[in-house]
């Protein structure tokens, strides 16, 4: 294959490996914001400021609220079936996708290239994350 081809072969996985991902995190990493929020519950029922303020006990409900909703969402988003945890078939498949692009990255471009790749992809997630204004 020329350069040219190459080139464009290694773009072209690059779009779809960061689009695929970008689908599967959406889903994925409500579970693991889960548990973080859980751990910062913990430890917010922990304070004695529960007791003691209104305000600040009114900001925990609301806040057991939103986790409670944003496990509903990503059990919605993942499962066919919470009770029999049943994967939703645009789950798997994107789930699978992403592993054959994996296989098809290596195939094409080496085992460096996946490495490189996956690595560009968390450095612009988390440029992404430090640039955005829109949450707070």
């Amino acid at each position: 294959m020329k350069k040219d081809g190459k080139t464009l072969t290694k773009r072209y996985l690059l779009w779809c490996y960061k689009t695929t991902k970008e689908q599967l995190d959406w889903i994925d990493r409500k579970f693991t914001q889960i548990q973080v929020d859980r751990y910062v519950l913990k430890c917010l029922l922990k304070s004695k400021d529960l007791k003691s303020s209104v305000p600040y006990s009114k900001k925990v409900d609301e806040f057991v609220s939103y986790v409670e909703a944003k496990e509903k969402r990503g059990l919605k988003e993942k499962f066919l079936d919470t009770k029999s945890k049943k994967l939703k078939p645009e789950y798997s498949y994107l789930r699978n996708r992403l592993s054959a692009l994996e296989k098809a990255i290596v195939h094409f471009c080496g085992a460096k290239a996946l490495k490189e790749i996956d690595a560009l992809y968390e450095s612009e997630m988390t440029r992404r994350i430090l640039e955005s204004r829109d949450h707070t």
